[in-house]
């Protein structure tokens, strides 16, 4: 009996086996030709793992994350938040300055009656002529007019006749002065009537000075106001040396001939007599004088050397290189609109009756009277005799007149 009840409780554990066999098979059918199909790309990205007996029968279950190590934990990972954009400020409009823009230099216009400096010489006075116009840009009675030859002196008249040339420009530009810059080139050897002469030889500084004076007698001649300016330091030792000796023959020749040297030696070394590339410009500020060569001027340099020069060219020439010379025409002239009707205006009162009362002569036009006796002030100033104050007054120093006794006595 107990046999046959335990086979028929295996048949009975056998059947419920097949039809939940069944009921697993007909689920996955259902599953697999309802839900869509997962691609290829999908599918290479996503991991199955079989979690109960539940999902044997369910079919395998997906997951998105790949299998974890025994004794891993990984945390699920969040959903990504979208950051928070905050909407843009407006824009705040800041008030800009304006833009500086530098004033435009004023042209001085020339008059046409302007006076001319002529400056001839080198490559130095080339430079010479470029402070010159700068330092008289406000004066509308003077013009710079320079003539230079970079590689001339009086040594190679061969290369450049400086007597000839100088005659040539006087007669074009009709000069009020002429300033003179030469002698940078010329420390070398001389080709005389005689012969060849050395430099720095006896009979070189004998020929150099009769050059000199030669040259400057063309301008005073002319009763035209000379001005020689002198060499600068350089920066060779042998060449400053030459400069130094050179400038005391142009003082001596020039001042002998009713000229005027202008020394600028002192401007271009320093306190010790040293060679100086740095220096004071006319500002007093430090600057750049001198070129890495040690011989040419820069900007600042040029406009030093005319300042040495303008001074005594504006005392020479007076008010005409005055900056507030004006025209003297009609351009000038404050304009005067009179009508044609002689009521809108008055005729000018004639000098002799300025107070329309018959008078024939100007207030204090009339002769001092003559008086018999002498004022204080006369006697003050001819005779030396001070008039006495007055009784009782504060400078009165006198002593009263002693009282009699009879006076005394009747009190």
């Amino acid at each position: 009996m107990r046999k046959r009840v335990d086979q028929t409780t295996a048949k009975s554990g056998l059947r419920g086996m097949l039809r939940w066999s069944a009921l697993g098979a007909a689920v996955l059918v259902f599953s697999t030709s309802v839900l869509p199909p997962v691609s290829a790309e999908a599918q290479e990205q996503r991991y199955y793992q079989r979690r109960s007996l539940m999902d044997f029968f369910l079919g395998r279950r997906y997951i998105d994350e790949a299998p974890q190590a025994p004794g891993q934990y990984t945390r699920p990972r969040a959903a990504p938040q979208r950051k928070k954009t905050t909407p843009p400020k407006a824009a705040v409009s800041t008030p800009r300055a304006a833009p500086v823009i530098p004033p435009e230099e004023k042209v001085v216009e020339k008059l046409d009656n302007a006076q001319k400096i002529l400056v001839v010489g080198d490559f130095l006075a080339g430079g010479l002529g470029v402070g010159m116009d700068a330092a008289f840009q406000d004066s509308p009675g003077i013009l710079i007019e320079t003539h230079s030859n970079v590689a001339s002196g009086l040594v190679r008249d061969d290369y450049y006749d400086w007597p000839t040339q100088l005659t040539k420009f006087m007669d074009e530009a009709k000069p009020a002065m002429v300033v003179v810059m030469l002698g940078a080139n010329d420390r070398q050897q001389m080709v005389t009537d005689v012969g060849k002469e050395k430099f720095r030889t006896d009979g070189w500084y004998t020929e150099y000075q009769r050059r000199v004076l030669a040259f400057g007698k063309a301008v005073t001649a002319r009763k035209i106001p000379l001005l020689w300016v002198g060499l600068p330091a350089f920066d060779s030792p042998s060449m400053m040396a030459d400069a130094a000796q050179m400038n005391q023959v142009y003082r001596k020749q020039v001042e002998s001939i009713g000229g005027e040297f202008v020394d600028i030696w002192d401007g271009f070394v320093s306190e010790s007599g040293d060679f100086i590339v740095t220096g004071s410009d006319i500002n007093g500020q430090q600057v750049r004088l001198r070129t890495s060569d040690g011989i040419n001027m820069t900007d600042a340099g040029r406009r030093k050397v005319a300042f040495y020069v303008e001074k005594p060219a504006r005392r020479i020439l007076g008010t005409q290189a005055s900056p507030d010379l004006v025209r003297l025409d009609n351009s000038s002239a404050p304009a005067i609109g009179l009508s044609s009707n002689p009521a809108d205006h008055t005729d000018p009162i004639a000098l002799s009756d300025p107070n329309l009362d018959g008078g024939t002569a100007l207030l204090g036009g009339a002769a001092i009277p003559v008086s018999a006796t002498k004022s204080p002030r006369d006697k003050l100033v001819q005779d030396g005799e001070m008039a006495k104050p007055p009784a009782g007054r504060v400078d009165d120093y006198s002593r009263p007149a002693a009282k009699s006794t009879a006076e005394v006595s009747v009190k």
